[in-house]
């Protein structure tokens, strides 16, 4: 009866991923992984947490703050659910922000958005917000030729000479998104953590995730596919995203996914952290972001052309938006990159070509690698150098120089900045 029981389960789960191979994306209504129930429907509730015993490098879960509050936290939950007719999933303590998160479902046929509201009127909420679901921003893939070993960035950043000066070497890139293939031949050691927010089984790869930490720190000189932006750089391979069947498969996250990983990359001291995502304003993830800033981290995200202001996060001040084209309207404050036919890393071991503002702010996460190396031994913030004032395409070359205070791209090597690559 029990294997019977096993079967049907295995069968019912299988059933219903498969029903999503035909489906369109439609942002404001889509599923999450089966742990998480439906995001459309869900809303997050923000309780203020009394000041923890913040304790570097620890490890939170239940223990970072007394047992009793925490405990009293999950009553005042449970009775605003009830009092809201609302269903309580799951919660997350954030101790970066003093807050415990909750995520309540609503039942079918009402609003999360007017839940939130209700919720946050009332005074022991900071406050309530509807659960919100970003999606990867690439475009269709170029024709599935063989590789061709021309990459973008090889003419128009003179990655080369790049290299001869700096290559990332140990800076920790936090690449948030869907799962990154670990054992892909050019991504063999790349990786220093790897951690999974989505809940559900493991995954080996995923193709959106895996093809943007190519593009910033694949390895170079080992002989094969291609040399990432940053190659000697460190990789936290974070997913909180997940794909939507066989590519080309839509990749999404959602409020919670994200911000668990954000905390996590701000707390294990990521340089730089790459959101190569796009969707709505996020009151939480936003707040998590501006932590991220104001410990000097280097926040990229990826300009979605059909959102106002190119989506969230890069909309977010102090993030750097970066687009793979002209941006309608000659707004400012864009940075364009390589981004179009872009050949890079794909599960199975495999490389592809790849198209999108996902893939140009993978490359600006490089760049920032390649100036995190040497702009902050001269005690200096990264800027970037565009050939017009407040955005526009990026001079990878005069940004690097800026960051490392003498060369140019065109010098030797400067002493104590190594070959490019390990082998």
């Amino acid at each position: 009866m029990r294997r019977r029981l096993a079967v049907a389960v295995a069968l019912s789960v299988w059933l219903s991923l498969s029903s999503w191979a035909g489906r369109s994306f439609a942002a404001d209504r889509v599923a999450a992984p089966a742990a998480n129930g439906d995001p459309a429907a869900q809303i997050l509730v923000l309780l203020r947490a009394p000041p923890p015993h913040f304790r570097p490098n620890a490890t939170y879960g239940d223990g970072y703050d007394d047992g009793l509050g925490r405990a009293a936290r999950r009553r005042v939950a449970a009775r605003l659910a009830r009092a809201h007719g609302l269903t309580l999933v799951t919660d997350w303590p954030m101790p970066l922000l003093g807050l415990d998160c909750f995520v309540m479902a609503a039942p079918a046929g009402r609003s999360a958005e007017a839940e939130a509201v209700l919720l946050s009127r009332d005074p022991g909420v900071a406050w309530s917000e509807p659960m919100h679901v970003y999606s990867g921003q690439s475009a269709p893939a170029a024709p599935n030729d063989p590789l061709f070993r021309a990459q973008p960035a090889a003419v128009q950043w003179r990655l080369a000479d790049l290299h001869q000066m700096s290559t990332g070497r140990n800076v920790l890139v936090a690449v948030i998104d869907s799962q990154i293939e670990r054992n892909h031949p050019d991504l063999v050691g790349q990786v220093q953590v790897d951690e999974s927010f989505v809940p559900g089984p493991p995954v080996a790869g995923e193709d959106h995730g895996t093809g943007v930490a190519g593009v910033i720190a694949a390895r170079a000189n080992n002989g094969v596919g291609i040399a990432g932006v940053a190659p000697d750089a460190r990789l936290m391979a974070l997913r909180a995203c997940w794909q939507l069947g066989p590519a080309p498969a839509a990749t999404l996250c959602d409020s919670l996914t994200l911000a668990k990983a954000l905390e996590f990359a701000i707390d294990h001291r990521a340089r730089v952290i790459n959101l190569s995502i796009g969707g709505p304003s996020d009151i939480l993830l936003g707040r998590l972001i501006d932590v991220a800033l104001a410990r000097g981290v280097a926040v990229v995200g990826a300009y979605d052309h059909a959102l106002p202001g190119g989506g969230f996060p890069a909309s977010h001040a102090g993030v750097v938006a970066v687009t793979d084209g002209p941006v309608e309207g000659g707004m400012t404050g864009v940075y364009t990159a390589p981004g179009r036919d872009v050949p890079t890393t794909q599960p199975g071991g495999r490389w592809s070509f790849v198209n999108g503002s996902s893939f140009a702010a993978a490359h600006v996460s490089g760049l920032m690698a390649l100036m995190r190396q040497g702009g902050e031994k001269a005690g200096r913030t990264p800027v970037l150098v565009t050939e017009k004032t407040g955005g526009g395409a990026i001079d990878a070359c005069a940004s690097l120089v800026r960051a490392l205070g003498s060369c140019d791209c065109a010098c030797a090597r400067p002493a104590g900045v190594p070959a490019v690559g390990r082998d």
